[in-house]
Formats: structure tokens, C-alpha cells, sequence
């Protein structure tokens, strides 16, 4: 649910944010929580193109490289304790900035080139 309640209430104003507005795919990974009923339903309203790939794919998945950005600039605190964490995480996601965003939406295009060269094998992403 928190999952949806994220993608519902952002999903719209990233796209805006980007300079997207309507005119995106949607990536989806095989991820469970990504295939619940009420999330499809949400995407069949409010997301014309969807893409799907396989989970945990930074080749294709630019979010992977979101995380890793995150798990970096969280990893530069002594976090002591669970409440510190929760605290740090929101912090650090806060400062990722949309160019940073941006740069990796539009480097999908070669990305996908780049497998196709290599026949799905891994890439330099």
C-alpha cells in the first residue's frame, strides 16, 4: 500500500518535473508488490505506456542506480541506530537532484542500445 500511495500522490508531478508531463513509459520490474491489482488498476488510469523488465536490473532499471546513489551518500553517516537512519535516508533522497534524475530517464535510450549490442548481457550501467 505504501508503495501505491507513493506512486499515486508522485507520479504525476515527477513526470511534470522532468518535463515529461504525460508522454511517459512507465517501468515496471517483476517485483511482487509491482504486480498488485490496485497498482494495476492505478497504471491502467494514469500511465498510457508501460514497460516491464526483469527485477534488480540497473542495465535497464535506472532506479537501481538511485539506490546505490542513496546507499553511498547514507553509507558518509555513523549511523548508530535504526531512528537515525530514519531520519538519514529522507535527507540524503532529498538531496539527489532532478538533474541527477533526469540524466539517468534519458540515458534509458542507450542503455537499451547497449544491451541489444551485447545480446542482454550486462553493461557498463
Amino acid at each position: 500500500m505504501i508503495y501505491l500511495y507513493i506512486l499515486h500522490n508522485n507520479l504525476k508531478q515527477s513526470a511534470k518535473n522532468l518535463g515529461l508531463d504525460g508522454n511517459f513509459i512507465f517501468q515496471h520490474d517483476n517485483d511482487p508488490k509491482h504486480m498488485a491489482r490496485n497498482l494495476k488498476m492505478l497504471c491502467l488510469f494514469h500511465c498510457k505506456q508501460q514497460l516491464y523488465t526483469p527485477p534488480q536490473s540497473p542495465d535497464i532499471n535506472i532506479i537501481e542506480n538511485l539506490w546505490a546513489i542513496l546507499e553511498t551518500a547514507v553509507q558518509k553517516h555513523k549511523i548508530g541506530n535504526k531512528a537515525h537512519l530514519k531520519q538519514v535516508i529522507p535527507e540524503e533522497w532529498g538531496k539527489i537532484s532532478s538533474d541527477t534524475t533526469k540524466k539517468l530517464v534519458e540515458s534509458v535510450p542507450r542503455r537499451l542500445e547497449d544491451i541489444i549490442k551485447v545480446k542482454g548481457h550486462a553493461t557498463k550501467y
